[in-house]
C-alpha cells in the first residue's frame, strides 16, 4: 500500500493539537459564562441542583452543536438553558411533584448570601439571587409566565428571543410576562397596599436626592433587583450605591403610577425621560425596573399622583 495515501505522522499531531485547544478555548467560554447561567436556572427552577443539571446539560449542547457562526455565546447559551428550565418546570407539573427545595432552603440560601463560603461559584449565584420570598412567587407562575418574567424582566432578553424559546410570538412573550408581573406584584393591590408603597417610595426619593447611604439600604430588601436595558444590579449595597447617579434625576422625579404600578416619573425639560417600577416584598423594595429607551418609555401608561 502506498504510504503516501496517509497524511505524515505530524499532521496527525497537529490535528489533535488543534482539537485539543479548539476544546479548551470552548471551555475556557462556558466557564466564563457559567455563574450567570446557573443564576438564570436557579431563578427559573428554585433548586440549585437543578440549576446545575440544566448547566451541565448546556454544556452537553454546546459540546454537539457548531457554533462558529453564534456571534452572541451568551445569548446562545442563555436561550439553551432557558429551553432546559422550560422543559423540566413541564416535566415537574406533569408529575405533579413540588420544587427540590422547600422555603426552608431557599431562606439558608439567602441568609448564606451574606456570610462566608467554601465555593466561589455558589457565591456569585446566591449574591445574584431575587430572594426567598420572590421565588416562593415564582412557584405559583406556569412554565411559560416564569420563563418570560425571568429572562425578559431580570435578564432583559428582548421579548422576539423569550418567544422563540416558549414557541409563541414576540407579542405572546409580552402578554405573558405582563401576566407574570402582576402575578408577583399581586394579583389585586388593596389602597392600603398602594399607600404603604407611595411611603416607601418617596421615602428612597428623599433619600436618594440626599445621597442618605444608610436609609437608602434601610428601604431596600437585602437581594433587591436593579434592572434597566443594559443590565443588572443586586444587592442593597450595590443598588444604594447607585441611587447617589440618580440624584440630579431624583430632583425631578414626579411620583406616578407605571402602568398600574408604583412608579417614578422623570420628567427633563417637561419630556418624560425615564420611569421607575417598584415590586414590593415585606414593605421593601425588592425590584427597581428603570425604563430609559424612548420607544419603551413612550408605550407605557403613566399617570402622575399626588406626592405625599
Amino acid at each position: 500500500m502506498d504510504q503516501n495515501q496517509f497524511p505524515p505522522e505530524n499532521e496527525f499531531n497537529d490535528n489533535e493539537s488543534n482539537d485539543n485547544e479548539s476544546n479548551e478555548f470552548l471551555a475556557r467560554r462556558f466557564e466564563s459564562h457559567r455563574s450567570h447561567l446557573r443564576a438564570v436556572a436557579y431563578r427559573m427552577l428554585g433548586s440549585a441542583a437543578e440549576a446545575d443539571d440544566a448547566v451541565q446539560e448546556a454544556w452537553f449542547r454546546l459540546n454537539r452543536s457548531d457554533t462558529r457562526q453564534v456571534d452572541n455565546l451568551g445569548g446562545w447559551l442563555t436561550t439553551v438553558v432557558g429551553r432546559v428550565c422550560l422543559d423540566m418546570l413541564r416535566s415537574r407539573r406533569s408529575r405533579a411533584e413540588e420544587p427540590l427545595e422547600p422555603f426552608e432552603t431557599h431562606a439558608r440560601v439567602a441568609d448564606r448570601a451574606a456570610t462566608a463560603a467554601p465555593d466561589p461559584e455558589q457565591d456569585a449565584l446566591l449574591a445574584d439571587s431575587v430572594g426567598a420570598a420572590l421565588l416562593v412567587v415564582l412557584e405559583t407562575l406556569t412554565p411559560p409566565e416564569r420563563l418570560a418574567f425571568v429572562l425578559h424582566d431580570l435578564f432583559a432578553v428582548p421579548y422576539e428571543e423569550v418567544g422563540d424559546i416558549v414557541g409563541r410570538s414576540p407579542v405572546a412573550a409580552r402578554q405573558l410576562a405582563s401576566r407574570a408581573r402582576r402575578r408577583v406584584q399581586g394579583a389585586e393591590v388593596h389602597d392600603a397596599d398602594l399607600v404603604r408603597q407611595r411611603e416607601v417610595v418617596d421615602a428612597f426619593l428623599v433619600a436618594a436626592r440626599e445621597g442618605d447611604f444608610d436609609a437608602l439600604v434601610e428601604l431596600l430588601d437585602p437581594d433587591v433587583v436593579a434592572r434597566t436595558e443594559v443590565g443588572v444590579t443586586t444587592g442593597a449595597a450595590a443598588v444604594a450605591k447607585g441611587a447617589s447617579s440618580f440624584r440630579h434625576f431624583a430632583a425631578v422625579a414626579r411620583p406616578a403610577l407605571i402602568d398600574g404600578r408604583t412608579g417614578l416619573a422623570v420628567f427633563v425639560e417637561n419630556r418624560l425621560d425615564r420611569t421607575l417600577t417598584f415590586t414590593f416584598v415585606r414593605d421593601r423594595i425588592a425590584v427597581i425596573d428603570i425604563v430609559t429607551d424612548a420607544g419603551r418609555v413612550a408605550e407605557l401608561d403613566v399617570s402622575l399622583v399626588d406626592a405625599g
